[in-house]
């Protein structure tokens, strides 16, 4: 297997250009949000919000865009703490953002979403033999992929109560959200 990077976007061809007029003539997608954050800016007001969140709370997600967090959970500015990768999974730094959100930051729940139709149902440890091969460097980190939601879900759950590192794991709760839904279905977790 080959891995390519995405290609970029059309750049402007004059040669005048500089990062602003990319962005007002569609340049590169980082300098489309630089833009946006400067209108952004412009209106910005500090909420004067605490970096403790509201709900105690911390989330682990899939990194999937179609996943809209804050809206599918009602949640707003503030209310949580937000941990996603490739796949949502518990790994060791997300064991390590969780300790922080937790013994720093004042969380006490922690809830843990995988998603219908994700990337990682389809890619196996190989992934990591073809990127040595092109690349000529083995990557440290596992792929964490899994071919079962549930089965993931409970892993990743058992993960975070087994950890010697976090001290509250009586309120972890695993879903699995449906893209096509935006429904949360709850994974009941080992016996």
């Amino acid at each position: 297997m080959s891995i390519s990077a995405p290609q970029p976007l059309p750049q402007p061809t004059d040669s005048t250009d500089s990062a602003d007029s990319a962005a007002r003539t569609g340049g590169t997608v980082t300098d489309r949000l630089v833009e946006a954050n400067h209108r952004y800016a412009a209106e910005f007001q500090d909420p004067g919000m605490d970096a403790r969140p509201v709900l105690r709370v911390a989330v682990v997600a899939c990194m999937d865009a179609r996943l809209d967090l804050h809206e599918a959970l009602g949640l707003d500015l503030g209310d949580c703490h937000t941990i996603r990768n490739a796949g949502g999974v518990v790994t060791d730094d997300v064991i390590r953002s969780l300790t922080i959100s937790q013994r720093a930051l004042g969380t006490r729940s922690i809830v843990l979403i995988h998603h219908t139709g994700c990337g990682l149902l389809n890619l196996t440890e190989d992934f990591r033999h073809d990127l040595e091969a092109e690349v000529g460097q083995r990557p440290s980190w596992a792929v964490e992929a899994f071919k079962d939601l549930d089965t993931d879900v409970r892993q990743s759950m058992q993960r975070v109560r087994t950890s010697p590192f976090l001290l509250h794991k009586d309120d972890v709760r695993g879903f699995v959200f449906d893209v096509t839904t935006g429904l949360l279905r709850e994974v009941t977790p080992r016996g």
